[in-house]
């Protein structure tokens, strides 16, 4: 695996992205999520590259070097229009495939879903396609409790909380959600990408236009709505056994909900799955984005 991670810049959908870059060949577009940065990518890029794709990974809107977006707008439609930006930005064709973890698997859905003749197949890591998560908050009291930082981030109490003691909250999250993992490294990398208060802002942004006041756009609307059905390319999600974010019982009941993807757990591995298991979840990704 010889092929170089470089560093560029596109100008998308009014945000000005800063991306990582390994290979030539048609797009292969991955996208991260909370609290996480492009370098959680480091080890599936070069195995994507020498598949024969290139393969970028762009910080997402809000975390820096990444612009803050002026708009203001972190809702999940926004996001999937970022990538379906990036796709025209960086030259995509219809033999590109799409990849994303915790939010940017939502993202996915909806880039997928609203621009079908983009994304040739789509891979959604720890955050389930179909509703699986929304049904969870209503059936799974468990889940439920594992989701509170998610309501805590309505409040404006996360705005000094977070950011205090060095991010010691980002540190906390990641040991209850990979277990055991050593992450010093990727939380370095997260707390560089949120150390201004406008990117931390930003990040937090994405859950309150969620589940809170939040900004949203009703543009972005018909997106989310394309991204929360069937998906009609080939579809896989990978899910950590040992997830500390969201269970595996969710992803469980994704494949009843979700027949038409293939649904695969990760052994010995939380949520940063392709962090703690990057073998194993680089050839599940290959395999899957090569097949005809």
């Amino acid at each position: 695996m010889g092929s170089p991670i470089t560093t560029s810049t596109v100008h998308a959908n009014g945000v000005d992205f800063t991306y990582l870059e390994c290979g030539t060949g048609p797009l292969a577009l991955c996208l991260h999520g909370f609290p996480d940065s492009a370098h959680s990518w480091r080890h599936l890029l070069p195995a994507l590259a020498d598949a024969g794709f290139r393969a970028v990974a762009p910080f997402t809107r809000g975390y820096a070097p990444t612009s803050v977006p002026t708009d203001g707008f972190f809702q999940t439609g926004a996001l999937s229009a970022d990538a379906n930006a990036l796709h025209e930005a960086l030259g995509g064709t219809s033999d590109a495939v799409i990849i994303g973890h915790d939010w940017g698997a939502p993202s996915v859905y909806g880039a997928a879903g609203s621009a079908p003749d983009r994304w040739r197949r789509v891979v959604g890591m720890a955050v389930p396609p179909g509703g699986a998560m929304n049904m969870a908050f209503v059936t799974n009291l468990a889940q439920l409790k594992r989701s509170w930082y998610m309501f805590f981030f309505q409040h404006g109490l996360a705005d000094m909380v977070v950011p205090a003691n060095d991010m010691a909250f980002i540190d906390m999250l990641w040991e209850d959600w990979s277990p055991g993992f050593p992450a010093a490294e990727d939380i370095a990398n997260v707390k560089n990408c949120l150390r201004d208060p406008a990117n931390m802002t930003a990040a937090l942004g994405y859950y309150r236009a969620t589940l809170g006041a939040g900004a949203r756009n009703s543009d972005y609307d018909a997106i989310q709505v394309a991204g929360a059905g069937e998906l009609t390319q080939p579809t896989l999600y990978l899910h950590g056994r040992n997830d500390g974010c969201i269970g595996a019982e969710v992803a469980e009941s994704a494949r009843a909900m979700c027949p038409w993807a293939r649904v695969e757990i990760v052994e010995n591995a939380g949520h940063f799955m392709q962090l703690e298991q990057p073998a194993v979840v680089n050839k599940l990704i290959v395999d899957f984005v090569t097949a005809a």
